[in-house]
């Protein structure tokens, strides 16, 4: 199915309102979606004959920062049957100080079990919750770590447990000066010492 027919196939079943935006002249193509509809367009899509995305290829979580005051949540859908490929987006808005709530988004780890570990790390890292997860924590950072890391607005704490955090000259530090010269430098084109050729 092409994109335009898998669109349309959306808004028959589910009315126009559910897709948000839609950009068609991009690389790759993407529909964005209400968030709260999400689970269940992408419910039919994988169990639908004439769609069936059964592959979540996969599930990126992106802050737009604290100026723009949203963050998206990207799916790309793969049928391997059909050999036919789907982006769909949500977008929410971003919490801007840490004692607001998250930023809620309904799980897809009930259609594509790739999605669990996927959403654990946009929740980890990018600090975007899903309802509905199974086990909605931390997968890459400490439990308590403050923060998440992939927000363009993120300051590294200075200290976890007791151990200073950043290390900005670690190399210099710990006895590391430098790469070997000859990792670092362009070699000359006759290192030889033979004759340029005429």
């Amino acid at each position: 199915m092409l994109f335009e027919e898998i669109r349309n196939l959306i808004v028959e079943l589910f009315g126009q309102e559910v897709v948000v935006a839609e950009k068609q002249d991009n690389l790759q193509p993407y529909l964005v979606l209400q968030t709260e509809r999400l689970a269940e367009v992408c419910l039919q899509l994988h169990d639908n004959e004439q769609t069936y995305f059964d592959f979540l290829s996969c599930l990126t979580g992106l802050d737009n920062g604290p100026e723009a005051g949203t963050m998206e949540v990207i799916y790309n859908l793969y049928s391997i049957p059909y050999d036919h490929h789907l982006m769909l987006k949500v977008l929410v808005p971003r919490n801007q100080q840490e004692a607001e709530p998250l930023p809620q988004v309904p799980t897809v780890s009930h259609i594509w079990r790739t999605a669990d570990w996927h959403e654990r790390e946009v929740f980890d890292l990018v600090g975007i919750s899903f309802t509905g997860h199974p086990d909605m924590r931390r997968i890459l950072c400490a439990a308590d770590w403050e923060g998440h890391p992939l927000r363009k607005d993120y300051q590294l704490q200075d200290y976890y447990h007791g151990i200073k955090v950043p290390y900005d000259d670690h190399n210099e530090n710990n006895g590391f000066k430098s790469e070997p010269q000859w990792l670092t430098t362009t070699p000359a084109p006759f290192s030889d010492k033979r004759e340029k050729p005429e």
